[in-house]
């Protein structure tokens, strides 16, 4: 049976560019692939024409030869570049990227890993620790205990799993190379060994303690400083802190997650502090020296000028919170809130009444300001 034009199988006119012929290959291979058509002969021959079209098509020394002769140029002894040596698999990953291919193969459980799994691959799992501190904590730092459950190194066959004096034989399923191979059609397909888990190792005999796993449960207790300066979601790795691993591999990290608590008094933004000091009507209007705490326990004094407007913020330099590792400092920022008596005695009552009829525009610039501006509205 005469075989079809190649161009004619990737539906390309002969004057197709590589990058065309690319895409209408991949097109058709994508659809008629094997292990997307299952039991499907049709299917299997068609992905396998349109792979024998693109062998030849996608090299320019073989579509010349195949442009001047035809099928000719591959045939008989000794032919140039004949199909019957050509790896579907190569020239199928080749194209769509070994990532693809592996996705195609997902369901047969195995990618294109090759040899033994190294002991860095038995690494253990790293650990997460939530520690919710104060602010003043944050401020100061502290050496902090810690308390969690981890599995550890078995201490009686040093997290190998064998018992002391016995040695891992070779896995008879995978003779001791780690992988084992299947074949699906015409494909050869290369997984970890399930039995021995890519090591490539049985153990004999297993250890009596941990029963050949070569770690065990326990309860741990370390202590590790908090430095100071650290924010809401502050992120501290403990390297090899962490589970232990398989086959005498190493263990993974702790990972402490920090929270900040809230604080009655202070705010915190960054590095900077803030908070909001309520004072009197006639402090505002008078003036007067104010005495604030900071968040190192200590205090300092703050001068309010007379006629200081409900919100005046006041800036302490340095009062804030410390910066990670660097000596510098925030901010403390005050916030001027004038409270206003909710109830008053005769006499408060009566010096205020005097008060307003003394009262001056002048002494308040804001209120003249806006009634000006709505005299102006209501006359327009």
């Amino acid at each position: 049976m005469a075989k079809k034009d190649y161009y004619e199988v990737l539906g390309v006119l002969k004057s197709a560019s590589s990058e065309e012929i690319k895409k209408a290959y991949r097109k058709l291979a994508l659809k008629h692939h094997p292990d997307k058509n299952k039991n499907d002969k049709g299917a299997e021959a068609k992905f396998k024409e349109a792979s024998e079209a693109y062998h030849v098509l996608s090299d320019k020394e073989r579509r010349k030869n195949y442009d001047q002769f035809g099928h000719a140029a591959f045939e008989g002894a000794g032919g140039r570049g004949g199909f019957s040596n050509f790896d579907f698999t190569n020239a199928f990953s080749d194209i769509f990227g070994s990532d693809i291919f592996d996705d195609i193969f997902d369901g047969f459980g195995g990618g294109r890993r090759r040899g033994r799994r190294r002991s860095s691959d038995f690494r253990g799992a790293d650990l997460r620790y939530d520690l919710s501190i104060s602010l003043e904590d944050a401020f100061h730092g502290k050496k902090q205990e810690i308390n969690f459950s981890s599995s550890d190194k078995c201490g009686r066959c040093n997290g190998h799993g064998s018992e002391p004096g016995s040695k891992p034989i070779s896995c008879s399923t995978c003779g001791g190379h780690g992988q084992v191979r299947s074949s699906q059609g015409f494909f050869t397909i290369q997984q970890t060994c399930p039995e021995c888990a890519g090591s490539g190792e049985q153990i004999s005999s297993p250890c009596k303690e941990c029963r050949g796993i070569g770690k065990k449960q326990t309860k741990k207790k370390i202590s590790t400083n908090i430095p100071r300066g650290v924010d809401d979601g502050t992120r501290i790795r403990l390297s090899g802190k962490g589970e232990a691993g398989i086959k005498g591999s190493g263990n993974g990290d702790l990972y402490i997650f920090v929270s900040v608590k809230s604080h009655s008094i202070f705010k915190r933004s960054e590095e900077n502090l803030f908070f909001e000091f309520p004072i009197s009507l006639a402090d505002a209007a008078l003036g007067t020296t104010i005495e604030v705490p900071t968040i190192d326990g200590g205090k300092a004094k703050v001068k309010i000028p007379a006629g200081t407007q409900h919100g005046k913020q006041f800036r302490l330099k340095g009062k804030g919170m410390p910066l990670m590792r660097n000596k510098d400092f925030g901010d403390l920022y005050i916030q001027a809130v004038t409270e206003v008596p909710s109830s008053l005695t005769k006499e408060q009552k009566s010096l205020l009444e005097q008060f307003k009829k003394l009262e001056d525009t002048k002494s308040n610039p804001i209120m003249k300001d806006f009634f000006e501006k709505a005299k102006r509205f209501w006359k327009n």
